[in-house]
C-alpha cells in the first residue's frame, strides 16, 4: 500500500557528460518523488536519460559525468553531496539495483551461494555499527536533555544501557538458535520427503547439515531439552555414517537394491517433533525479561516463553521504567519546545536572507556569509529525536551553497562561454568567406540563466520558511504520550539491530529462503552452483535475490527484462510486483517499453531527450495521455488485439544532445508540432492534481488536436477489458 511518506526526492536534477566532441546534456532539470510502497516507472527510448538518473541515485555515475544542478534527497541526506564512505551505508543496503544483464552483475567463478551470503555478512556488520552509533547518540542526548528539563534524579541509578545489555544477553543466542531451528525444520522436511520418494540422498553432506542445524537450535528459549536433542543428533550421526557407507558400496557394485532408511526416518521424526514444538512456542518478550531482572532485581526462573511472558508482563511498567518514561517524555517535550523556538528564530533569519537576495544579488563573499548564518539557524531547529529525518533541513546548507555556486560560477562561466562562442563564430564565418567548408558546427551558447539561478536561491529560502511554519503548526497537535512509546520502541528496535549477529550458517539459510522466494526450484542444491549453470531468467532471479538480501527500502530495476523472452519477462514482472507487496518496497522501474509497466506501475514518468515530458498515475498516462511522444509510444506497442494491424513507428531519431534543440526536443519528430515548439521549451502544464505534461498543445491558445485513432482504439479496448473484469 502506498503511504504519504516520501522515500526519495529528486529535485531539478541536471547531469551532463564531458566528451571529446563536446558536453552531452543527458538529464535536464528533472524532478520526481518516490513514495513508500509505490512503483514509479520511468519510460523512454534509449538515450533519454533514464539509466543516467538511476545511476546518479545509486552514486555510480561515470567518471566523466558532471552534476550541474539538483538534489537527490534520501533519509536526511543529499546523495549528490555525500562521500563515498557514507554511500557504503546506503548502496546495496538501503537502495539496491537490478541491472539489465545479470551476467554483468555476477562473478562467473564464484558459487551463487557465496555471492548471496557475502553481502549479507558484510552488511550485518555495518548495520550493527550504525545501530550502535544511533543508540549512543540517542542516550547522549537524553543524558543532556533530562537534567535540562528539570527531571534528573527521579529514576535513581537507572541506565538504559544496562537494560539493553540484559536484553541482548537473552536475545542474541535466541535469534541464532531460532534461525537454526527454522533451518532444521526445513532440512527435516526435505530429508523425510527424500526418504518417502526413495530419492538418492547424499547422507554425508545432507546429514551433517541437518545435525548442525538441530544442535544449533539448543537454547533455553528454543529447544530447552539440550541433552535429548544431542542424543538424537548423535544417533543420527551414527545412522548417517552407516548409510553413507552402504550408499558407496551400492554405487561401486552398481546395485539397484534399496537402502533401508526406516531407522533414520524414525530418528528424523523425533528431531522434527522437538523442533516443531520449539517453533510453536510463544515469542519471548525479552524487554520485559530485562526489566524484571535489571529494574526489579528478580531472577528469571526456568519455564516456557508463555509462562515467562505472563510472569513478567507488568515488568515493563514497573515503577523505575515508568519513571524513565516520564523522563523520556519530558526530554521529548523539552527538545520539541527548543526546536520550535529555533524554528521561529530561523524563520526570522530566513526572512532577512530573502530580503538580502530579493533585489540585486550581493557580492559572493557577503552571500557566503549570509549562507553560513542562515544555515546555522536552520540546523539549530532540527529535533534530534525525530526518527524520520527532515531531509530539507538536514541538506539545507549544502543545497543553498550549491544554488549560490550555480549563480556565481555562472557569472564567470558565461563570460568565458561568450568569448568562446564569439571566437568560434568568427573562425567559422572566416572559413565560409574564404569559400571553405568548416569542420563541424559552432557549439551553441551554453549560458547559465542567471535570473533562474537567482530565483532558485530565493525559492530555496522561502521553501524552508514555509516548511518551518507548517511544522510549528503540526507540533501543536503532538500527543507526547504516544510519541514517548514510539521513541521507546525505536530505542528497543535499534538495540535489537545492534545485537543481531548473522552467522554463516544462518546467512546460508536466509539465502536459500530468498532463493525460494524469487522462484528458484531446488534452492538448497542450486546454492552451490555457478552462474553458467543457470538460464537467463534464473540468473536474473539470482540478481534480484542478491539485491533483496539486505532488505532495502528502495529497489531500482534498470531494464531487468530486456534480455529475456516474453514468457520469462512476465514471470520476472510478476515476481517484482509480488516482492514489492510482501516487503513494502518502493520500486523505480526503468524501461523503454510502455507496455511492460501497464500492470505494475503506480505512477509513470515519460522521459525524452533528458527531460520528463509527461508525469502521472498509470491510469492518467494510459487512459488520458497528453504528450505527442506518449501517444507515439502507445501507438508503437503491440498487443493481442493489434494482430494484423500496422503499428506506427516513431519517425526520425532522438536529437544530438551535444546540441540540444532550442524548443521542444520532440518537435522534429512530432507531426503535431507548431512554430513555438521549435522556438521555446514548453513548461509542465497541470492537467490534474496527479497529471502533468510538457507540451504546447495544452496551452489555452493552442489549436485543438485530437490524439491518433490508433491510440483512441487502444484506450477503448482497455476500457472494455477493464469493464469485463
Amino acid at each position: 500500500m502506498i503511504s504519504d511518506e516520501k522515500k526519495l526526492q529528486v529535485k531539478d536534477l541536471t547531469i551532463s557528460f564531458r566528451t571529446i566532441n563536446g558536453k552531452v546534456q543527458a538529464v535536464r532539470d528533472i524532478s520526481f518523488d518516490l513514495y513508500k510502497g509505490e512503483t514509479l516507472a520511468i519510460v523512454g527510448e534509449s538515450g533519454s536519460g533514464k539509466s543516467v538518473t538511476s545511476k546518479a541515485i545509486l552514486g555510480i555515475s561515470a567518471g566523466n559525468a558532471i552534476v550541474e544542478n539538483g538534489e537527490i534527497l534520501y533519509d536526511g541526506k543529499d546523495l549528490l553531496k555525500i562521500t563515498e564512505e557514507d554511500f557504503h551505508a546506503i548502496r546495496g543496503d538501503k537502495i539496491a539495483m537490478v541491472f539489465q544483464d545479470p551476467l554483468s552483475s555476477l562473478n562467473p567463478i564464484m558459487r551463487i551461494g557465496r555471492q548471496l551470503t557475502e553481502a549479507m555478512l558484510l552488511k550485518n556488520k555495518a548495520n550493527r555499527r550504525e545501530s550502535r552509533k544511533k543508540l549512543d547518540e540517542s542516550l547522549k542526548n537524553l543524558e543532556h536533555d533530562i537534567p535540562a528539563a528539570g527531571l534528573s534524579g527521579q529514576s535513581g541509578d537507572f541506565d538504559f544501557r544496562q537494560l539493553v545489555k540484559a536484553q541482548s544477553g537473552y536475545e542474541l543466542p535466541y535469534s541464532t538458535a531460532h534461525a537454526s531451528a527454522v533451518a532444521a525444520a526445513k532440512a527435516c522436511d526435505d530429508m523425510l520427503l527424500s526418504i518417502e520418494k526413495e530419492v538418492d540422498i547424499d547422507f554425508a553432506s545432507d546429514g551433517a547439515e541437518l545435525i548442525d542445524y538441530a544442535e544449533g537450535a539448543i537454547d533455553r528459549f528454543v529447544v530447552k531439552d539440550g541433552e535429548a536433542m544431542k542424543a538424537l543428533c548423535q544417533k543420527m550421526k551414527s545412522e548417517f555414517k552407516s548409510l553413507a557407507r552402504l550408499r558407496r558400496q551400492k554405487i561401486s557394485k552398481k546395485s539397484s537394491d534399496p537402502i533401508d532408511t526406516s531407522a533414520l526416518k524414525e530418528t528424523v521424526l523425533g528431531v522434527k517433533s522437538m523442533i516443531d514444538g520449539a517453533l510453536a512456542q510463544e515469542t519471548p518478550d525479552f524487554f520485559s525479561y530485562a526489566c524484571s531482572t535489571v529494574l526489579e532485581g528478580k531472577t528469571l526462573p526456568d519455564g516456557s516463553s508463555a509462562e515467562l511472558n505472563e510472569l513478567t508482563k507488568d515488568s515493563s511498567r514497573c515503577e523505575v521504567m515508568n519513571q524513565f518514561r516520564g523522563q523520556l517524555k519530558g526530554a521529548l517535550q523539552y527538545s520539541t519546545d527548543r526546536s520550535v523556538d529555533a524554528m521561529q528564530n530561523a524563520i526570522i533569519v530566513l526572512d532577512q536572507a530573502v530580503g538580502a537576495f530579493s533585489g540585486a544579488m550581493p557580492a559572493e563573499t557577503e552571500a557566503k556569509k549570509i549562507c553560513a548564518e542562515v544555515s546555522k539557524a536552520v540546523e539549530a531547529a532540527i529535533d534530534p529525536y525525530e526518527t524520520v529525518k527532515d531531509s530539507a533541513a538536514y541538506t539545507f546548507r549544502v543545497s543553498l551553497q550549491s544554488a549560490l555556486d550555480v549563480y556565481y560560477s555562472g557569472i564567470k562561466n558565461n563570460a568565458k562561454e561568450e568569448k568562446r562562442f564569439s571566437k568560434q563564430t568568427a573562425k567559422y564565418e572566416a572559413a565560409v568567406a574564404r569559400g571553405k567548408t568548416p569542420n563541424g558546427k559552432v557549439a551553441p551558447l551554453a549560458l547559465v540563466d542567471l535570473d533562474m539561478a537567482h530565483h532558485a536561491v530565493v525559492s530555496h529560502l522561502k521553501g524552508m520558511q514555509q516548511q518551518f511554519a507548517e511544522r510549528i503548526e503540526t507540533v501543536k497537535n503532538y500527543d507526547f504520550d504516544h510519541r514517548t512509546e514510539r521513541y521507546l520502541e525505536w530505542m528497543r528496535d535499534t538495540a535489537m539491530a545492534e545485537n543481531h549477529v548473522l552467522t554463516k550458517s544462518v546467512a546460508k539459510d536466509d539465502a536459500i529462503r530468498i532463493m525460494e522466494q524469487v522462484g528458484i526450484p531446488e534452492a538448497r542444491r542450486r546454492f552451490r552452483q555457478y552462474p553458467f549453470e543457470f538460464s537467463g531468467g534464473m540468473r536474473q532471479r539470482i540478481v534480484i535475490a542478491i539485491s533483496l538480501t539486505a532488505n532495502p527500502d528502495i529497489l531500482i530495476c534498470d531494464e531487468p527484462t530486456t534480455a529475456l523472452d516474453v514468457t520469462i519477462q512476465a514471470q520476472i514482472l510478476e515476481l517484482i510486483n509480488d516482492l514489492k507487496k510482501k516487503r513494502d518496497l518502493s520500486v523505480i522501474f526503468i524501461t523503454h517499453d510502455l507496455g511492460v509497466v501497464a500492470n505494475m506501475a503506480d505512477r509513470i514518468a515519460v522521459m525524452y531527450a533528458g527531460k520528463i515530458v509527461e508525469y502521472g498515475t498509470a491510469e492518467d498516462v494510459f487512459y488520458s495521455p497528453a504528450h505527442p511522444y506518449t501517444w507515439a509510444l502507445l501507438a508503437s506497442v503491440p498487443d493481442l488485439d493489434s494482430k494484423g494491424k500496422t503499428l506506427e513507428a516513431i519517425p526520425g531519431t532522438p536529437p544530438n544532445m551535444i546540441y540540444p534543440p532550442v524548443g521542444d526536443a520532440f518537435a522534429a519528430r512530432n507531426k503535431y508540432a507548431m512554430d513555438i515548439d521549435f522556438e521555446q521549451q514548453p513548461p509542465m502544464f497541470r492537467i490534474s492534481d496527479t497529471h502533468y505534461a510538457a507540451t504546447w498543445l495544452l496551452h489555452p491558445s493552442a489549436p485543438k488536436v485530437e490524439m491518433p485513432e490508433i491510440v483512441k482504439d487502444r484506450i477503448a479496448r482497455m476500457h472494455r477489458k477493464a469493464g469485463e473484469e
